[in-house]
């Protein structure tokens, strides 16, 4: 009797074993639900974080991210202060308006840290320069501190706003120059709205806006709820770790790159979003000698934020060090000047 008792038990044990180990492999990993609302539809400006989210990158840190287009540019922002976002992708200026209409956000990486924001012109305008401007109409799309931009770029020519006709077209820069309802734009992005141009064999003239006198500043930057970062920084930074990953991977396989876009948002043409990403890539926050992927120039910031005090963006001036934080960039905590 003690044979077959020996092989019942040695039988219930190999089924409790083999049930065990299903039941482990069926488990799907638990990972925090984390929302990026982007600054706009999917375009080559994201093809770091689409990459980290199509290789899995994300998943990797244990995060389930998704990224969110909004309806509105200027709502990811207040979505993240309000604390219905964990990141958003905003703009340096909208973050110090910002935090001067109380909001409680702070920058926490940059990804573009030079300005898009240009004025254009095109070569049939027989415009040279700011200077030629003197008389003719400039479209803008109407944003409060970009009117800054414009008067700071027409002082530095030795004009004033009553030199020129401004008009508000809202997003319609480019059809507004290109019908001749003005003859210069300012608003449009060099990599994105630039480019098309170029492709359309318009032969534009482009001039990013700190050529023409404004300080430099980072277009695209992260922001995060300042409470946030304080009390729960942990998947901010898994989340910084994974989105270097897939910018890295996205600057070495640019046609990979292009066609991760694509897929996220099919309503991108090839061709042009094929040479929006070839000088895309290369602004993508890197790596700059022994400072980490995404950092930040505090001293870059306040000279940007005395200027918008000056040009009366800012009704009170602000404290870089209080408006964004190195503290959760890949290698950690830096020397924030």
């Amino acid at each position: 009797m003690k044979k077959p008792a020996l092989l019942c038990l040695a039988l219930i044990a190999a089924l409790a074993f083999t049930a065990c180990g299903s039941k482990s492999e069926d488990v799907t990993p638990v990972r925090e639900e984390f929302n990026v609302a982007l600054d706009w539809y999917a375009n080559p400006d994201h093809a770091g974080f689409f990459v980290a989210e199509d290789r899995g990158y994300f998943e990797d840190a244990g995060l389930d991210v998704s990224l969110d287009s909004p309806t509105d540019p200027s709502l990811p922002i207040k979505l993240v202060a309000a604390g219905r976002a964990d990141l958003a992708i905003s703009y340096e200026p909208e973050v110090l308006l910002a935090r001067q209409q109380g909001l409680d956000v702070v920058s926490v990486a940059t990804v573009v840290g030079v300005p898009l924001t240009s004025m254009i012109w095109l070569k049939k305008s027989k415009i040279r320069n700011v200077a030629d401007l003197k008389g003719k109409t400039i479209s803008t799309a109407g944003i409060p501190y970009q009117d800054a931009y414009l008067r700071t770029i027409l002082e530095r020519a030795g004009l004033s706003e009553s030199d020129v006709r401004k008009v508000g077209v809202g997003q319609g820069l480019l059809p507004s120059i290109i019908s001749g309802r003005a003859q210069a734009t300012l608003g449009p992005l060099w990599n994105i709205e630039g480019v098309d141009l170029k492709l359309s064999g318009l032969s534009p003239v482009i001039n990013p806006v700190d050529r023409l006198g404004v300080p430099t500043y980072s277009e695209l930057v992260l922001v995060a709820n300042g409470s946030r970062v304080i009390d729960d920084p942990e998947p901010i930074e898994l989340f910084l770790k994974a989105l270097e990953r897939g910018t890295g991977d996205a600057v070495a396989m640019p046609g990979m790159a292009t066609e991760t876009v694509i897929a996220a948002n099919p309503a991108l043409d090839r061709r042009t979003t094929t040479a929006q990403m070839r000088v895309t890539l290369p602004l993508l926050a890197q790596r700059n000698g022994d400072r980490p992927f995404g950092y930040m120039d505090t001293a870059r910031w306040q000279k940007f934020i005395d200027w918008a005090v000056e040009k009366e963006v800012l009704a009170a001036p602000q404290r870089a060090v209080d408006v964004l934080s190195n503290a959760l960039l890949p290698t950690g905590e830096v020397d924030p000047g």
